[in-house]
């Protein structure tokens, strides 16, 4: 059974979940449990060194994981980097959404608002 690893900020979309089953054949979702969430998310701008930061989402993929299953990667740079290549060393895919970005234009009391929207298009390897 593969499973997908969830370490991003945001809610899969529908379409996500349809590609993730059907050309990856991921059966079993992973998100990261709360407090592993809130770390992923809130990324302190001042650590120098991730190093030690990043010790409890290696302990939670250890845990759990089997050889090619996969890992959604999108957030702060210095952890996706770091995660990307410790999961290719496990044999694990690290995989990000690619998006196609429209922007509207509304008018809201007197001004001009642009409001991007984006669409999921395909998951991408690392």
């Amino acid at each position: 059974m593969r499973k997908m690893y969830l370490f991003f900020s945001h809610q899969l979309t529908s379409s996500q979940y349809q590609e993730a089953k059907e050309k990856w054949g991921v059966e079993e979702f992973v998100s990261l449990p709360p407090h592993l969430q809130k770390l992923f998310s809130e990324v302190p701008p001042e650590i120098e060194d991730l190093s030690e930061y990043i010790r409890p989402f290696i302990s939670f993929i250890l845990e759990t994981y089997k050889k090619e299953d996969l890992i959604l990667l999108q957030g702060e740079y210095g952890i996706v980097y770091k995660l990307v290549n410790i999961s290719k060393s496990i044999g694990i895919i690290p995989i990000y959404s690619t998006t196609v970005r429209k922007i509207v234009e509304k008018k809201v009391k007197g001004k001009v608002v642009k409001v991007s929207e984006f669409s999921h298009v395909l998951f991408r390897r690392y």
